[in-house]
């Protein structure tokens, strides 16, 4: 059988690229899936899980906490893995599609938890073979899936790449959102408990898969640059540019431990010894926390079409006022390298400036991409 020819570079069209929907619809699917099950994880170690006898057998809060963190830097040290796949031998497309298939097997092991064939094998068994693969995929996808979105776009319809970028952030909320609030009230209720608590995101999982393989025939599919890339990415040079404009992300690790303890772990715990009687409606601790998509759900279109619209007659564009900020990070994180050949080779001035460019989407956009 012939093989499928897909395109590699964008078409030259002034409108959406004919693969958004699918990487939308994906996204929100995906995202559904990693903060449905996140939202529950602490709480099921601290309250539900039983031995092989199907005796409720809890862990201590302490235990669950420190799982959950093992877990959440499972995923996002393994992107370096997916990139590493994604530049070298798979391309973007099919890492994301391939390690999607590990994922919805993740999930998978998490759902059959509550069977009796999952307690008789132990359910921290199946939890953590259930995590180790969660990890693989969620982490392996995820610095393959904005640039993908990039992918997509050509000079003749980049104008429009800030809005994809807003509805794709979009999708990720509200997907959080839903889910943030489904899976505790599933978990929760006797009548369900942790097999649809955890099966659900499962079958989310799979939805968004199936999604991303429908839209193959809609997306660019961008070569991967192939092992001479890695090999030059990982030379000394490379690492030593590569660790130059890491300091620059030494800045955001503050946020990133507070987002660590409130996004189902710590203060979800804390919050079972709040009162959480709030408008008329009793919330479940592990709920609390779909306070942050809410927002984020709120201010992207109040900022988009109405603060930024307000703003922008008097001001300059937020893209020309911002990159000043990234051009100066880069350059003190340039000057604090002693060598006489500090501002390097060509490689590590291309390297920078893609750094750069990335920056000030970040700082223009406001978009964590598949976080």
């Amino acid at each position: 059988m012939a093989k499928h020819k897909y395109a590699t570079s964008p078409p030259n069209i002034s409108t959406m690229p004919p693969g958004v929907p699918y990487i939308i619809g994906n996204e929100a699917a995906e995202r559904f899936s990693y903060y449905g099950m996140k939202s529950v994880l602490t709480v099921f170690m601290a309250h539900y899980i039983l031995n092989q006898s199907g005796v409720l057998a809890p862990m201590n809060p302490n235990e669950a906490y420190m799982y959950t963190h093992y877990f959440v830097f499972g995923v996002y040290f393994l992107p370096v893995l997916g990139a590493i796949i994604a530049d070298g031998w798979l391309g973007k497309y099919w890492t994301i599609l391939s390690l999607s298939i590990a994922y919805c097997f993740g999930n998978l092991t998490l759902a059959c938890m509550a069977t009796s064939w999952g307690i008789a094998v132990g359910q921290r068994t199946m939890l953590a073979v259930g995590l180790a693969l969660i990890c693989l995929g969620a982490g392996g996808i995820k610095p393959c899936v904005s640039a993908n979105v990039g992918d997509q776009f050509g000079d003749s319809n980049k104008h429009l790449l800030s809005k994809m970028f807003g509805w794709f952030y979009f999708s990720i909320n509200a997907g959080s959102f839903i889910s943030s609030i489904m899976c505790p009230w599933l978990l929760a209720n006797p009548k369900y408990g942790p097999g649809w608590a955890f099966g659900i995101p499962g079958i989310a999982m799979v939805i968004a898969t199936l999604f991303f393989w429908g839209g193959r025939g809609k997306m660019v599919h961008v070569p991967p640059a192939g092992l001479g890339y890695l090999r030059a990415t990982f030379s000394r040079e490379g690492l030593v540019t590569l660790a130059r404009i890491a300091m620059v992300y030494v800045f955001i690790l503050v946020f990133w431990a507070l987002w660590g303890m409130s996004n189902g772990v710590e203060w979800t715990l804390q919050a079972e010894k709040m009162d959480l009687h709030w408008l008329g409606m009793d919330l479940i601790a592990a709920q609390v926390q779909t306070a942050n998509p809410i927002l984020i759900l709120i201010f992207i279109p109040l900022v988009n079409y109405a603060i930024y619209p307000l703003i922008n007659p008097a001001h300059a564009s937020t893209k020309n006022r911002d990159r000043p900020f990234s051009y100066r990070f880069v350059f003190c994180c340039y000057c604090l390298d002693p060598r006489p050949n500090r501002f390097g080779t060509e490689a590590q001035h291309k390297l920078a400036i893609a750094c750069v460019r990335y920056l000030d989407a970040r700082r223009s956009d406001g978009v964590d991409h598949g976080a």
